[in-house]
């Protein structure tokens, strides 16, 4: 495996704090959603979102990422201020709540993002590259907070239409390239790379991709990975989504050998157990 060398400390700017990422972090999926795929419904009220955020403080997450749309195959489209409406006080009720608590909010609407920051939200996690929404970009500038960005078909309508790869790595690669430009141009400086598991991409596809998280992003740039109850794992091997837990801890030690810095994943207790065998056994190497 290709350690990332000690020299890459990565560090992003939330609203003023200084967030080291040289030990990776958990993301904890709080989806708002009535209709996501895993997990629909349960949440959608402020009382239970609530109390499911504090169950994932508690387990271990530095980061919630607050999903009120969702973006699974045949989901159901919803406006910003549809997605606004869900949302509610959820991110300011948990801010006040958990001060020290990191919150994404998982959007690809300007207007969102202006409402979750007024709120008191701390990452941008846009699934869409800022192709959804002609104001995304600039909105995400105004607020100088970091930006996740997401390797994803160009459109909403082909979101997950399987596309033919010759290099999946090195298309994912161009695509980075080319879109940290136009984010660093539009002074957009803390970027977090998702290689976009899940979206538009063949099971053989993204099983390169697990092989090759090291090449991505050229080390310039934090990777976070989300393959959390996704299809291309679950199908394969016959099993539904939430009984995929083994194997899915199996490729985040994988993931995390590579380099990966942030794992954004439901069930938060089995990924922290997870990362601290991986930080027990970097520490180990490192003193050898």
């Amino acid at each position: 495996m290709n350690h990332l060398s000690p020299e890459h400390h990565y560090s992003i700017n939330c609203n003023g704090r200084l967030v080291d990422l040289s030990t990776p972090k958990i993301m904890g999926i709080l989806n708002l959603t009535p209709d996501s795929f895993s997990d629909g419904g349960s949440f959608n009220n402020e009382k239970s979102a609530l109390q499911h955020a504090e169950k994932l403080i508690r387990e271990g997450a530095d980061i919630i990422d607050i999903g009120p749309q969702s973006t699974r195959p045949h989901a159901e489209f919803l406006s910003s201020e549809e997605e606004i409406r869900r949302l509610g006080s959820v991110v300011s009720k948990i801010k006040k709540e958990f001060p020290e608590i990191l919150i994404s909010l998982d959007t690809f609407y300007g207007q969102t993002v202006k409402f979750g920051y007024n709120e008191g939200m701390d990452i941008v996690n846009d699934i869409s590259g800022g192709q959804y929404d002609p104001e995304m970009l600039d909105k995400v500038a105004e607020t100088n907070l970091p930006y996740i960005l997401m390797h994803v078909n160009p459109s909403y309508e082909t979101m997950h239409d399987k596309i033919r790869f010759e290099d999946i790595t090195c298309e994912e690669n161009q695509y980075f390239s080319t879109k940290t430009e136009e984010l660093l141009k539009k002074g957009i400086h803390d970027i977090i790379l998702d290689p976009g598991f899940g979206f538009g991409k063949k099971v053989e596809d993204q099983m390169k991709l697990l092989n090759e998280v090291q090449y991505l992003g050229f080390e310039k740039f934090p990777l976070l990975i989300g393959i959390s109850r996704k299809s291309f794992i679950y199908k394969p091997l016959g099993k539904s989504p939430l009984d995929i837990n083994e194997e899915t801890q199996k490729l985040h030690t994988k993931v995390l050998e590579q380099g990966a810095r942030i794992l954004r994943v439901h069930d938060v207790s089995a990924a922290k157990k997870t990362l601290d065998e991986f930080n027990i056994k970097n520490k180990k190497i490192k003193k050898n």
